[in-house]
């Protein structure tokens, strides 16, 4: 079994990153992303200026899991730290999701965020949803019908919080 390396992104990265996103984003399934999203749009989307900072997980050659991070806010705002992720359907259930998240986690912590919070996991997607509150993470709310999901219909976005802070790893509610 190949080891999982990750690390920042590269330009020569992104035909991976691209070719493991595109089926994520045409599934309508997770990402409040327009399902016609041209490779072009998804680039400016993904490879976003600093302070924003990408992330590859590559197993076997291949890119199996990609990771955004940047602040949730700018300005006052800027402390809490916000990411995206993204896993190959072929890499599924081999814990790449676990290693990057907590690869960025570790990384927003070191960066100097003192929190992070999603603002947008949708509620159909149990699997993320799981993954997060056991790294810790609070479910805050859900905005009800806040996403329309290809085959549920109007389903919930849950808004999911945790700390970063050195020494501190109480959640929300704990």
């Amino acid at each position: 079994m190949a080891a999982l390396t990750i690390r920042e992104a590269r330009p020569a990265d992104w035909p991976g990153i691209w070719s493991l996103m595109e089926p994520i984003v045409r599934a309508g399934e997770t990402y409040c992303w327009d399902t016609d999203t041209t490779e072009e749009q998804a680039r400016q989307l993904w490879l976003e200026p600093a302070p924003t900072v990408v992330f590859v997980a590559k197993k076997d050659g291949a890119v199996a899991g990609t990771a955004q991070l940047h602040p949730n806010r700018s300005g006052n705002g800027s402390h809490v730290a916000n990411a995206s992720f993204m896993t190959a359907a072929e890499f599924s259930g081999q814990g790449i999701a676990r290693a990057l998240a907590e690869h960025v986690l570790d990384e927003a912590a070191r960066r100097g965020y003192r929190s992070m919070q999603f603002n947008a996991v949708v509620e159909t997607n149990t699997r993320a949803v799981k993954l997060w509150q056991s790294l810790g993470f609070s479910l805050l709310a859900t905005v009800p019908g806040a996403f329309r999901h290809p085959t549920e219909g109007f389903t919930g976005l849950h808004i999911m919080y945790r700390t970063l802070e050195a020494g501190r790893s109480e959640t929300i509610g704990s």
